[in-house]
């Protein structure tokens, strides 16, 4: 009996292990380490996966905020023949590496850049790929169209702002109804915007102008997303979910606009990481960013598969 279970077994499981996926784990440069994700079937094509602010991992996750958004969303596009390079945000490789705290807040944004742009060098340098598409979400949207100059065949965001970070940052601040503190964000800003430090900032704004936050917020606000995406001379994808509460879907429009040749891709229900979800309730709504065997709502997929096939 226990043979006749291990083959019945053997044969079902045949099937599954023929869509399975090759993971390959690669060590691009001193701070970037990744996964590849290889079909079995030929493929030609890879997308490079860059994840959004905070110190997220490969997968879409951090320390308490697990839904494995960047994950499925590899898997789910390496099981229709698209292989996948996803990896973690700078400091997290440097923890791993034993970095002081002192040598993690010297990161900066352009860092991230470098980051995107050696990877795209490496898998450029193997000629294993005719095309290769790269995928940023949230902040890693910008830091795609700043990587996305050379090399790159696609560039495609997924609930990326329009706005500089300065601008959002005020916007949420005055939806506290905390004028005052708006203008005295301003004005820091402004201080900011000219190279320097603000070391007299409001102490109500200390965790966002912390003196150790500052520089690098400092290299964040000097790029524009619009201004950068327009310069993008490569097909480009902009996807955003109506359940989005962190990135509007009217963001994902100013993009649209800054790059009119565009597509804009609006998914019905789809919030910040990528899962279905009935509406912006923030309860319900950010449930699911601690959820992580509730997969990806397959729309965002199955567009990003289209627009690489065009």
């Amino acid at each position: 009996m226990k043979n006749l279970l291990l083959i019945i077994g053997i044969l079902f499981s045949v099937p599954s292990l023929a869509q399975d996926i090759i993971a390959q784990d690669l060590i691009i440069s001193d701070f970037v380490e990744g996964t590849l994700l290889t079909p079995n079937s030929k493929t030609n094509t890879l997308a490079i996966i860059i994840p959004g602010s905070g110190p997220t991992d490969r997968d879409g996750n951090q320390n308490f905020m697990k839904n494995n958004s960047l994950k499925f969303l590899a898997q789910d596009l390496s099981n229709k023949g698209i292989s996948t390079f996803r990896y973690d945000k700078r400091a997290l490789t440097m923890l791993k590496k034993g970095a002081s705290e002192k040598q993690i807040k010297k990161v900066r944004f352009d860092d991230f850049i470098t980051d995107a742009q050696k990877v795209v060098s490496y898998f450029t340098n193997k000629k294993r790929y005719d095309k290769i598409y790269i995928i940023g979400h949230s902040q890693g949207s910008l830091v795609g169209m700043l990587a996305a100059t050379e090399n790159v065949d696609g560039f495609i965001s997924i609930a990326g702002p329009g706005k500089p970070i300065d601008h959002i940052i005020l916007e949420q601040i005055g939806a506290m109804g905390a004028n005052d503190l708006v203008e005295s964000a301003k004005k820091t800003f402004e201080i900011m915007k000219t190279g320097k430090i603000d070391k007299n900032f409001n102490p109500g704004l200390a965790n966002i102008f912390n003196l150790d936050v500052q520089p690098f917020i400092m290299n964040w606000i000097s790029y524009s997303p619009t201004e950068e995406i327009a310069k993008l001379t490569i097909p480009t994808l902009i996807i955003n979910g109506t359940n989005d509460i962190q990135v509007a879907t009217t963001e994902a429009k100013l993009l649209k606009n800054a790059k009119e040749d565009s597509e804009l891709v609006i998914i019905e229900n789809m919030n910040h990481v990528f899962k279905m979800v009935g509406s912006k309730d923030t309860q319900e709504n950010t449930k699911t960013y601690n959820m992580p065997q509730l997969k990806n709502i397959p729309e965002l997929a199955e567009k990003i598969i289209s627009f690489t096939k065009e």
